[in-house]
């Protein structure tokens, strides 16, 4: 069964410096249709005015990531990392037992476009922890690209959930598959473009909800050159 969450439908925030959409329910904005997909709980996609951002809050027992769009977002934590990312890279934190972390735009000047994502652990009160890696070559290829992976696969940042997530950047026309196998879900987020997913057409902002019991091929065929993120879940 594929569902489709389109875009405009998603929660919203505006704070002059902060736009941000929620495609489920986040802070404020509380929709009990929409709590979260299986194991994926968040995918908030912000806009964060130059030289503003977010400050030290805590997290605890949360994986979280963000995929930056535009711009240059700045890491600073209470394990002491401080990290600036940029397209192409994947900043990864599990909160585990509990973490500080602030997020601040790289630029006094221009936006940061992201999205931040949050998944639930398969363990709790782990000591926390953090990476980040680039794949901008990787994605350079069109080809789908494992980011972040709960099952250890080879040139993903390890996750501690049940979860397998990629990321994309077809050209038009190209065609990406991939096998959800029985008892798995997915999502499909678009971060920009236009794609058909197994017939179903979602654009820049939409996401794709994939549950089907005994599994599924999906064919995402890229109407416009486009970027996308996909997950398999467990949870």
């Amino acid at each position: 069964m594929l569902t489709v969450r389109r875009a405009e439908e998603r929660g919203a925030g505006d704070h002059g410096w902060l736009e941000s959409r929620h495609t489920f329910s986040f802070a404020d904005y509380v929709d009990r249709r929409h709590m979260g997909f299986r194991n994926l709980r968040v995918i908030n996609e912000d806009h964060v005015a130059g030289g503003r951002g977010f400050g030290a809050h805590p997290h605890a027992n949360m994986e979280i990531f963000s995929w930056i769009v535009a711009g240059g977002l700045t890491h600073g934590d209470s394990m002491g990392h401080r990290r600036t990312v940029r397209p192409g890279d994947v900043q990864y934190m599990s909160a585990g037992s509990g973490v500080h972390h602030s997020e601040m735009n790289a630029s006094a000047t221009e936006p940061v476009h992201l999205l931040q994502v949050w998944i639930l652990p398969n363990e709790r009160d782990a000591e926390p922890r953090y990476e980040d890696r680039n794949f901008g070559e990787a994605l350079a290829g069109g080809g789908l690209v494992a980011i972040v992976s709960g099952s250890g696969r080879e040139g993903a940042i390890a996750m501690r959930a049940d979860a397998e997530v990629f990321a994309a950047r077809p050209r038009a026309g190209a065609e990406l598959r991939h096998r959800l196998t029985a008892g798995r879900g997915g999502w499909v987020q678009v971060v920009r473009g236009t794609l058909d997913v197994n017939g179903v057409r979602v654009q820049a902002g939409d996401g794709l909800q994939v549950d089907d019991p005994a599994g599924v091929e999906l064919t995402l065929t890229a109407r416009a050159d486009s970027e996308l993120l996909l997950f398999d879940l467990g949870g």
